[in-house]
């Protein structure tokens, strides 16, 4: 599947804000292939973000995706280290390749609209001689 999604981002690297997804994309497989297949999570961050009931999931590998970060971490910069909480609705722990991924997908999103735009402006061409 990654290989799937990194062919697709190649295919489309016209798009300048596929780059950045791109970035965060490479960034989240570095730290997950160098932590044998789990993306670390900082228990500092799940308790900011209001996650504590979490750490213990997490630590068990509950769901074999995240593992939690220690000293034997490597790259646990890359992890998720970013604590998100909005009121008491919403609670998450990211990346900085998340924030990559979501700059990437937001500007792509950006950049067709605006040649959307672009392209409804332009006049028509039509050669009306006979």
């Amino acid at each position: 599947m990654l290989l799937l999604v990194g062919y697709g981002l190649w295919l489309n690297n016209h798009l300048r804000g596929l780059w950045f997804a791109t970035l965060g994309l490479l960034s989240n497989t570095l730290v997950i292939f160098a932590n044998g297949g789990h993306m670390p999570v900082s228990p500092v961050a799940l308790r900011a973000a209001g996650m504590e009931y979490a750490i213990d999931e997490v630590a068990r590998k509950y769901d074999a995706v995240h593992s939690l970060m220690d000293a034997s971490t490597r790259l646990w910069m890359l992890g998720d280290i970013i604590p998100l909480r909005i009121g008491d609705v919403y609670h998450k722990v990211i990346s900085i390749g998340d924030v990559y991924l979501a700059i990437g997908v937001a500007l792509t999103i950006l950049e067709g609209a605006l040649q959307a735009r672009r392209k409804a402006e332009e006049p028509f061409d039509i050669d009306l001689r006979f």
